[in-house]
């Protein structure tokens, strides 16, 4: 037996919304953004830097906070939320200054390109790749975090016979997983559009040998480097006429995990749309404070006293995934994004299912009929 679209429908979570309905407002969310960057990208080419321009792209900024809201499944309003939401507000407020990947001269960035970076976690590379970087994975890696990611359907399947910490620990992996996977996918689809190479989005968090380099140099780098030039340096500024320039980087850091925090209860509410419970930026405020700490040790022990990788490695992975299971998935599981995924995949598999049944007995319904 067909499953029919009114039959999809009923395993949303929420509203019985049609799926061509949702489909369409998806398509009229990304149309609405793609015509405010067109506007963004004009006038960027007529203002300069400063208010003026500020002021020209603050509707901008505020429409792309609205429009996530339009969306209810899962898998269509997480990414959109993150890229439009998130990057695309701060990379927008970095080009009204004539700073971030947006304000290009050499060469400006077209109109093609402009949209693509403007809301996508991809920047071109402009100079020669960082060697500690690996810009080209190979297909094994990808291979093995799928299979990885393959195993979270039976593991929610039987989610009540295991231990909720030790579901929540293999959250984090799908979680990691799922995001290198499908931002790979996001970049290579950009990069045999344009042709040209992107900056890497991971760099193999769980080899990370510190907190400062576990977010620094290996884990979602664009997002590091945007909050990077939106929140730490404008905050280390200050600070720094405050406090000292030895000092100032302590607040800077605390500041950029503050608001990388709010960011994701943002997201949050946009999927579980449920008012939040503070857990994700009591996670990256106590990662931003962990690393200040760590940062005034370095400064003090100078290199006399420095741990071998093969001890530090073990406990930063260890405390990432602690305070993730502790702090970051108990979120996660509130908002049911586990849940609603699982639903939505099983409805969409079932009406392609559905779809083909129909469509291979439809020439002979047509000669019956």
């Amino acid at each position: 037996m067909s499953l029919s679209v009114s039959d999809f429908l009923l395993n949303f979570p929420g509203k019985q919304e049609k799926m061509e309905g949702e489909i369409q407002r998806f398509i009229m969310v990304w149309a609405s953004a793609m015509l405010a960057l067109c506007y963004c990208h004009t006038i960027g080419r007529i203002t300069k830097p400063g208010k003026s321009r500020f002021l020209a792209f603050l509707p901008v900024v505020l429409l792309f906070l609205y429009l996530p809201l339009n969306l209810h499944a899962v898998f269509l309003v997480g990414p959109t939320s993150f890229f439009l939401s998130w990057l695309a507000p701060f990379r927008i407020l970095l080009f009204a200054a004539g700073k971030g990947p947006l304000s290009s001269t050499s060469p400006a960035l077209s109109l093609q390109q402009f949209l693509l970076v403007s809301c996508l976690p991809i920047k071109i590379r402009r100079n020669k790749p960082d060697p500690s970087l690996k810009t080209h994975k190979s297909p094994l890696n990808y291979s093995v975090k799928s299979l990885i990611f393959a195993t979270a359907v039976p593991i929610f399947q039987n989610k009540e016979k295991i231990n909720p910490n030790l579901i929540k620990l293999s959250y984090c992996v799908y979680l990691y997983c799922a995001l290198e996977l499908f931002l790979a996918m996001i970049a290579a689809m950009a990069r045999a559009w344009l042709g040209v190479e992107f900056e890497p989005q991971f760099n193999e968090p769980y080899l990370a040998t510190s907190i400062q380099d576990f977010w620094g140099r290996r884990w979602n780098l664009m997002v590091t480097s945007t909050l990077h030039a939106t929140v730490y340096d404008p905050v280390r500024k200050v600070s720094t006429r405050v406090f000292g320039s030895k000092l100032a980087p302590l607040p800077a850091v605390v500041a950029t995990f503050l608001v990388s925090g709010l960011m994701h209860e943002l997201i949050f509410f946009y999927i579980g749309r449920k008012p939040p419970n503070w857990e994700l930026t009591c996670f990256f405020v106590l990662h931003g404070v962990c690393m200040a700490i760590e940062l005034v040790v370095k400064k003090e022990v100078n290199g006399k006293l420095r741990l071998p990788t093969i001890v530090t490695g073990p406990v930063v992975v260890a405390f990432a995934l602690a305070t993730g299971i502790w702090l970051f998935m108990p979120a996660v599981l509130r908002s049911e994004i586990d849940v609603k995924a699982n639903r939505e995949c099983i409805a969409f598999i079932e009406f392609v299912k559905g779809v083909g049944t129909d469509f291979e007995y439809a020439p002979f319904k047509v000669i019956t009929d």
